[in-house]
């Protein structure tokens, strides 16, 4: 899992959409809660932005260089598909800087 590492280098910017307490977001709280401490000691100075908003359908928002943005819907996910996608999105930031 080195890609984990590489997030500040392939991103610009990472944003998670949950609700507070909807079913739908439920294995999004559980991604955030297990993984965030692990995902920001590995980069520490990159904006990891966790937004709650009622009602919402959960999102994983991914901005690259030159406002460039992919955006993930989490509904439905498991924890290990959201950490999929995630990886998924980090692995398409470095491809373009290749």
């Amino acid at each position: 899992m080195a890609w984990r590492g590489n997030i500040s280098k392939s991103l610009k910017e990472l944003r998670i959409l949950l609700c507070q307490s909807s079913p739908a977001s439920a294995s999004a709280r559980t991604f955030v809660e297990k993984n965030y401490r692990d995902l920001k000691t590995l980069n520490p100075k990159f904006p990891f932005l966790i937004r709650e908003c009622s009602g919402i359908q959960p999102q994983m928002w991914a901005r690259y260089d030159m406002g460039v943005e992919r955006c993930v819907n989490l509904d439905g996910m498991s924890e290990s598909q959201i950490l999929k996608s995630l990886e998924d999105l980090v692995k398409a930031g470095g491809a373009t800087k290749a």
